[in-house]
C-alpha cells in the first residue's frame, strides 16, 4: 500500500519548526515522514543544520509516523555508533524506524579532517558498514579492520527485537544496481520519468526485484506559479547539479557560487514546480506506476503550512484513495 510521506529539511529550518511541521503533517493525513542529516546545509540562504538523530526521537515521541533519515557511516560517523543510535530508537519506537545508508557528500565530511575518497573507495566503505551495522544489529561481538574502518570487540547490549529496515540511497542506475545487491530496499530523489524508470530497472536488476522503492519528491507548491518558480530557485537551485558534482564541493558558498550559473528554467526536470494541485497528483501517480511505494515530498520552498495544509485536503486524499 503506497505511503505519502513529509520530508523535514534540516538545512533550511531549525529543529523546533520542523516538530512543528511534522506534528502539523501528520494531522493533515500525511503517513510517514523523513528527515535530511546534514552538518552544513546546501546553502547559505538555507541557513541551517540541526542534529538529525537527536531529532528523531523527539519526533517519534511527538507523532506516531514511521520515520527515517539518509546517513552516510564511514566518516564524519563511526558505524557502530550508527548501529548504536538507530538501535536504541529502534527499541524505544518498535516498527518505526527505517534507516538509509549512502556514500556522502564531502559537504558533511570534510569536518573529520580526513582525505576525501574516490567513489569506488566510499563505496567499498559503506559496504564494509552496513556489514557491520548488520553484524551489531544481530547480537554479535565485531572485530574488523580495513584500509577505510576500524572496530574493536564492539558489542549491542541494547537492541529492538527487529533491527530497523536498511535502505541504500542512490542516484545513478549504476549504484542502483549495485545497491539491489545488498539492501533491503532503495531511495532516491526525484528524476524525469524515463530517467527514474532506468533507475529502477537498474536496482531490480541488480537483485532489487521486490525490495520496497523510496522517493523523495522535490517539489515546489505555492499559491501561483511565479511563487512556486521564485521559491525554488531561492531554495533549492544549488541541488540540481550532478552527483558527481554535488558529492565534492566542500562548503555552502562553493555551492552558492556555482548556483549563480543554473538559471530558473534549469529547476524544472528537477523539482516539481507547480501551483497546480492536479499536476502534483498525476507526478505522484507516476511514481507509484513505477513501483515506489513510500514517497516523501519535500516542499523546498520556505511556505511549509500552506503546502502541508493544501496538500492534506487536496493531494493526498485522491492519491491514497486509489
Amino acid at each position: 500500500m503506497v505511503r505519502i510521506g513529509y520530508h523535514a529539511s534540516h538545512e533550511q529550518f531549525t529543529p523546533s519548526a520542523l516538530l512543528k511541521y511534522v506534528a502539523l503533517a501528520e494531522q493533515a493525513g500525511f503517513t510517514d515522514a523523513m528527515s535530511s542529516d546534514h552538518f552544513m546545509p546546501w546553502s547559505e540562504r538555507q541557513g541551517q543544520s540541526g542534529f538529525a538523530w537527536s531529532w528523531l526521537g523527539a519526533a517519534l515521541q511527538a507523532t506516531t509516523l514511521p520515520m527515517g533519515m539518509v546517513c552516510a557511516p564511514g566518516q564524519r560517523y563511526h558505524p557502530a555508533i550508527i548501529a548504536q543510535a538507530a538501535a536504541t530508537l529502534a527499541e524505544m519506537f518498535p516498527g518505526r524506524l527505517w534507516c538509509a545508508f549512502g556514500s556522502g557528500q564531502q559537504l558533511n565530511e570534510h569536518i573529520t579532517g580526513a582525505r576525501w575518497l574516490p567513489k569506488s573507495d566510499r563505496n567499498a566503505r559503506l559496504l564494509e558498514c552496513v556489514k557491520i551495522i548488520r553484524a551489531l544489529w544481530a547480537g554479535e561481538t565485531v572485530s574488523f579492520k580495513s584500509d577505510f574502518v576500524s572496530v574493536s570487540e564492539a558489542k549491542l547490549y541494547t537492541r529492538p527485537a527487529t533491527p530497523p529496515l536498511l535502505l541504500g540511497a542512490a542516484i545513478t542506475p549504476e549504484t542502483a544496481e549495485w545497491v539491489g545487491s545488498w539492501a533491503d530496499g532503495i531511495i532516491t530523489v526525484h528524476k524525469p520519468y524515463a530517467e527514474q524508470r532506468s533507475f529502477v530497472e537498474a536496482f531490480r536488476r541488480g537483485g532489487g526485484a521486490g525490495k520496497p522503492m523510496f522517493l523523495q519528491a522535490q517539489t515546489s507548491y505555492a499559491a501561483d506559479p511565479q511563487a512556486a518558480l521564485a521559491g525554488a530557485y531561492d531554495q533549492w537551485r544549488n541541488n540540481i547539479l550532478k552527483s558527481s558534482v554535488l558529492t565534492e564541493l566542500r562548503l555552502p558558498a562553493h555551492f552558492d557560487a556555482t548556483g549563480d550559473y543554473i538559471r530558473p528554467d534549469d529547476l524544472h526536470d528537477h523539482i516539481r514546480i507547480s501551483s497546480d494541485v492536479n499536476q502534483h497528483i498525476t507526478w505522484l501517480e507516476q511514481d507509484i506506476t513505477l513501483g515506489f511505494e513510500r514517497i516523501y515530498i519535500h516542499n523546498v520552498n520556505r511556505e511549509q503550512e500552506r503546502f502541508i495544509e493544501t496538500f492534506g485536503a487536496q493531494v493526498l486524499p485522491a492519491v491514497l484513495s486509489k
